[in-house]
């Protein structure tokens, strides 16, 4: 594996986070990151740095990625501990 190539293992460790969560989507859709990218819109390049963790998305291209991937995204808020 090189310095580029996702690490899933790492991803596991930090599941929560709505990135990883999407990464794991790309894989599990078991579509190539050229299609998506052409059934999306985003770019190759753009979803490819994504993917490997070199750069962010916009929420435009989450959103197309997300109704593309058939995901549905529910938000909640950790519990927070109160102050005494």
């Amino acid at each position: 594996m090189n310095s580029t190539d996702y690490n899933a293992d790492m991803a596991k460790k930090r599941s929560n986070l709505l990135t990883d969560q999407l990464r794991q989507a790309i894989d599990d859709s078991g579509l190539t990151r050229y299609r998506i990218a052409k059934e999306t819109g985003v770019s190759e390049s753009a979803l490819a740095q994504f993917y490997n963790g070199h750069r962010g998305l916009s929420m435009e291209a989450m959103n197309a990625l997300g109704e593309f991937l058939q995901l549905k995204i529910t938000l909640g808020r950790k519990p927070t501990k109160k102050a005494r």
